[in-house]
């Protein structure tokens, strides 16, 4: 596993600029992350850019959209490098 040793090797190389995008839940699929990070508003959107193979996790081609991803976590797609930030639960 890579986790944030895998996310602290992105920032220091200076490959990709790295946004942390908090979630308030330990877990998230990766199609819900990618809308909650606002780059689709529709699962469906998702779900199609996902299994076209256009997304790593972890630096590996990902293309299931139900793939888990937890705190540390790092995603990357057409320049974006995107770090699961795990913020605990939200106070609504």
């Amino acid at each position: 596993m890579y986790g944030a040793s895998y996310s602290d090797e992105i920032r220091r190389s200076g490959y990709l600029e790295s946004k942390k995008v908090k979630i308030y839940t330990e877990t998230i699929t990766l199609g819900q992350f990618l809308k909650w990070a606002g780059f689709f508003e529709m699962g469906s959107q998702a779900k199609a850019f996902i299994q076209e193979g256009n997304v790593k996790v972890n630096g590996i081609v990902e293309k299931r959209r139900g793939r888990t991803l937890k705190h540390g976590d790092v995603v990357e797609f057409n320049g974006n490098s995107l770090v699961v930030d795990f913020q605990g639960e939200s106070e609504v």
